[in-house]
């Protein structure tokens, strides 16, 4: 199998797409696998999913890194059981990154969620090098770009082999556009992507003459130094650089750029820091923006709309403007071809202006449903959709007594329960037509999408609480099999309607729980409340009050149970009498809702139509509910 191409990127000729990678390796029946690599790296999205693909075949992988593994190419590459690189390839590793715009508030959930993508790849890195987490997850957040040679790589626990060197990629190192990874002063060049080329002739290294700066060079150092002649230390570096004749003219510049610094204090005023963006992402945003304004979906602010040239623009303008810009001219050309041309034509935006405006309304409709199970349910993440178990370690109980002859008594080291929990996949697909282009048809494209990720965040709410409804409101059966809630587990108090004195029973109920080996209290304090919505005005009167509600005559007498708890859930998918009371999640979590490589939103792929004249987009989220333990949850049937 060959990895050769920008990993994700559809309009990459040679991209390597995780869909058909997949799909291709979940066909693929063979006693050992070749994965040839070459490539810069892109998606991590995708790169996640090829890396769980490879893990879970069952033939053995031998990677042979042909030319370069950079960014997500490196991660892919730690998925086989060997790694050989050939002597002059080059694997780099450095934190996932990417592009967003916002306020203080998303850029800083976007820098979370970069963590949680190094998080997910950081157990790849260190189970191939041996290395502990902490320095994987180091070099996955310094924001450096990490470069091995083969041997290096070797040395470091990533490949495991240096093979002989291949002419082709020695021809890449040689044409090789480090432009793509480091930012300088001079104006970019046109970027070309990588290419695989025919074998060329090696040529024995050439030894460089040592450097040596001539009359013209000392002369321009000299230059250089001058404006700065009455600073001592200044005066000190120059007698010390004119003295060391290997020095090159721009090492010594970066000397003295240091030096002045240096001496330098900071200015009386605050400096204004502006961050740029390229062009095309601005026409992107633009578009998008001016897409989803006009569909209803997200209200654009005025100066976001001033000076617009998308705003109030169709989509059939938005694909004229597309290919205008790839250099195509729409004159005298039927609509149907104009739609055609901008999904066809290479150097067109349009689809990706079109899956960015589909992502944005679909994080809109997820964000703004209304959800609950996140109040009394913890949040995990699974690398695939195999079943991974939650242990409950027992505990040691007291330290015995040393006897009168100073003797130590033997601890035996105690049992741990597990649990199990699995993912699974949710999705639908979105078909966009040409006529609903032409037709500016932004019901059918835009809104749905946003219907779509509302009903993803419905759908896990709606499998947390029929997780809960199972026999009888009692839960699902746990692993002993007995449900969730049980007399064995001793969970479940005695039924009593809702009030001051049955909260509190409550309470006592689950602080009497003790731990896996029954050798101490766990001393659980409520801190969630769920019940049916008829009773959340009850609830909380009774978690708010000063005074006990229920006391005859009315008496000032003090409420015992007031802020006991730290949110009341009423939900309408709960009905009759039945209320459940929960400890934080943090402290003894009972239900986790698990999404796969932590993506706890819904996310989409493209896909050009074949049942439809257009394209189409596959909404997907992969989560799973599951009840991993008892002791931090007491239910009352109440009456």
């Amino acid at each position: 199998m060959f990895v050769l191409g920008n990993i994700g990127d559809r309009w990459d000729e040679n991209g390597v797409i995780a869909a058909d990678m997949v799909k291709d390796l979940s066909k693929l029946s063979a006693s050992n696998i070749t994965l040839r690599i070459n490539s810069y790296g892109g998606s991590v999205t995708d790169g996640l999913a090829i890396y769980n693909a490879l893990k879970r075949h069952s033939a053995p992988v031998h990677a042979v890194i042909e030319g370069v593994a950079l960014s997500c190419a490196s991660y892919i590459a730690m998925a086989a059981d060997t790694i050989e690189m050939a002597d002059n390839a080059q694997m780099m590793i450095h934190a996932p990154w990417g592009m967003t715009a916002g306020n203080a508030r998303e850029l800083r959930e976007q820098a979370d969620i970069l963590d949680r993508y190094a998080q997910s790849m950081a157990g790849a890195y260190a189970s191939k090098s041996g290395k502990p987490s902490e320095e994987i997850m180091a070099i996955l957040t310094d924001g450096k770009d990490h470069w091995y040679s083969a041997a290096e790589a070797v040395a470091a626990g990533f490949a495991d082999t240096v093979g002989p060197a291949n002419a082709v990629s020695a021809h890449l190192a040689k044409s090789f556009d480090t432009s793509r990874f480091f930012q300088t002063v001079a104006t970019a060049t046109p970027k070309k992507e990588p290419h695989m080329a025919e074998p060329v002739q090696a040529v024995a290294p050439v030894t460089p003459a040592p450097f040596a700066r001539t009359k013209a060079d000392n002369a321009q150092v000299v230059a250089m130094f001058a404006p700065f002649a009455d600073t001592p230390a200044v005066a000190a570096l120059q007698t010390e650089v004119l003295t060391d004749p290997g020095l090159t003219v721009d090492t010594i510049r970066a000397k003295l750029l240091d030096t002045v610094g240096a001496q330098s204090k900071p200015a009386a005023h605050t400096p204004r820091i502006t961050t740029v963006s390229d062009e095309a992402d601005k026409i992107r945003a633009a578009a998008t923006t001016a897409i989803l304004h006009r569909a209803g979906v997200v209200a654009a602010k005025r100066e976001e709309l001033q000076g617009n040239p998308f705003a109030g623009s169709k989509m059939l303008d938005i694909a004229k403007a597309s290919l205008a810009r790839a250099g195509v001219s729409t004159d005298g050309m039927m609509q149907t071809k104009i739609v055609e041309a901008s999904f066809t034509q290479s150097g067109s935006d349009f689809p990706i202006i079109l899956e960015n405006t589909m992502h944005k309304a679909l994080q809109a409709g997820y964000a703004t449903a209304t959800l609950t199970w996140n109040q009394f349910c913890a949040t995990g993440s699974v690398g695939d959709f195999r079943e991974h178990k939650r242990y409950r370690l027992g505990s040691f109980g007291n330290l015995d007594t040393v006897n009168e002859l100073g003797e130590f008594t033997n601890k035996s080291i105690p049992d741990a329960e597990r649990s199990g929990i699995t993912a699974g996949t949710k999705g639908n697909i979105i078909n966009l037509s040409r006529q609903a282009i032409i037709n500016d048809d932004l019901g059918a494209f835009v809104g749905l999408a946003s219907m779509l990720g509302k009903a993803a965040a419905r759908s896990v709410e709606a499998d947390v609480y029929a997780l809960l409804a199972l026999n009888s409101g009692l839960g699902p059966t746990m692993a002993d099999g007995n449900t969730l809630f049980h007399a064995a587990h001793g969970n479940i108090g005695t039924g009593a309607a809702i009030s001051v004195a049955s909260i509190d029973a409550d309470r006592v109920l689950m602080a009497q729980q003790k731990d896996v080996s029954a050798n101490d209290f766990l001393d659980l304090r409520p801190a969630v409340l769920l019940l049916p919505i008829g009773l959340g005005g009850t609830a909380r009167s009774i978690n708010t009050d000063q005074y006990d509600p229920d006391t005859p005559n009315k008496l000032q007498k003090s409420n015992i149970a007031r802020g006991l708890y730290s949110a009341i859930v009423d939900s309408p998918r709960l009905s009759g009498t039945r209320r459940y009371s929960f400890s934080s999640p943090s402290d003894a979590p009972v239900l986790e809702v698990v999404f796969l490589d932590g993506n706890s939103t819904p996310y989409i792929e493209t896909e050009r139509g074949f049942e439809v004249d257009g394209i189409r987009y596959k909404i997907r989220l992969d989560y799973g509910v599951g009840a991993i333990d008892y002791r931090g949850a007491v239910t009352n049937a109440g009456q």
